[in-house]
C-alpha cells in the first residue's frame, strides 16, 4: 500500500478548476530515494543462559562483532542509523559494532527479538515450538516487515543506509517477505554470526538481494553459527 496511487485520495478534487491533478498528486507521492538495508545478525552468545540476560557474547562472539563493525567501516557509508534487538546478544553486538561507526544513533526495539515466525514448510525434526508461538512471534516479526521494510518516504532526498542487528530467524523471513518468496521456506536458509545481509529498496518499490549473510570478512576460524 506504498504504491502513489494508494496514497492520495481521489475524491478530492481541485477547488479552482474542480479536476483532479492527478498527475502532479502522484509525483508529489512518488519516492526518490534508495534505502540500503543492512541485516546483521548477532555474534556468537553463551547458550547455556537460562534467562535473556544470562546469554550474553562469548568472547569469540565480541570478536566476530568487532570484525563485523570494522567491515562496516571500511565500506565509506554514512549510516544514518542502528536499529537493534533488545534481547542481550543483539545489543552487546551493537555496542561493540558502534565504536566502529560513531555518531550513528542507535535505537532500540523489541519488535526485532527472536522468535517462531512462521511455521516452516518442509518441517523440521529439531526445531518444534509450541502452535502457540508461531501466532505470538508471527505477528511481532510480520509488524517489524512491515514497519521496516519499505521504500523510501517520498519526502527523503538522498539516498540512506540503515543497520538492523538482530537474529536468524528474523533476517531469514524479512529476506522471504521483502524478495516476494513464500515465507515459509525461511528455515532453509543458514546465517553465520556477525554476518551482513544487504537488501536494496528502489524508488518503486522493487528489492533487490545484494548479500546473504557474508562473513567473508572473517578468518575461517573466526565463523560460527551457533
Amino acid at each position: 500500500r506504498r504504491e502513489p496511487l494508494a496514497l492520495i485520495n481521489l475524491k478530492k478534487k481541485n477547488e479552482e478548476t474542480g479536476e483532479e491533478e492527478l498527475a502532479s498528486r502522484l509525483d508529489h507521492c512518488k519516492a526518490k530515494a534508495t534505502r540500503h538495508i543492512f541485516l546483521i545478525r548477532h555474534s556468537q552468545y553463551n547458550l547455556d543462559g537460562r534467562a535473556d540476560k544470562d546469554r550474553t557474547l562469548t568472547p569469540l562472539g565480541r570478536e566476530q562483532a568487532e570484525l563485523t563493525g570494522h567491515r562496516l567501516a571500511s565500506l565509506g557509508l554514512k549510516f544514518d542509523q542502528i536499529i537493534h534487538s533488545s534481547m542481550t546478544r543483539a545489543t552487546e553486538t551493537t555496542e561493540i559494532i558502534s565504536k566502529h561507526l560513531p555518531g550513528v544513533k542507535k535505537i532500540s526495539t523489541d519488535l526485532l527479538r527472536e522468535g517462531a515466525p512462521i511455521e516452516p514448510d518442509p518441517p523440521v525434526s529439531h526445531w518444534k515450538p509450541e502452535a502457540v508461538q508461531y501466532y505470538e512471534d508471527g505477528a511481532r516479526i510480520e509488524a517489524a516487515f512491515r514497519n521496516f521494510i519499505h521504500r523510501a518516504d517520498a519526502k527523503q532526498e538522498e539516498d540512506s543506509y540503515e543497520i538492523f542487528v538482530c537474529h536468524a530467524n528474523v533476517i531469514r523471513y524479512i529476506v522471504c517477505r521483502a524478495l516476494q518468496f513464500p515465507p515459509e521456506g525461511w528455515l532453509r536458509m543458514s546465517l553465520n554470526n556477525g554476518s551482513i545481509t544487504h537488501l536494496v529498496i528502489r524508488p518503486n518499490g522493487r528489492v533487490a538481494l545484494r548479500a546473504l549473510g557474508d562473513t567473508g570478512f572473517m578468518p575461517p576460524d573466526k565463523i560460527t553459527r551457533t
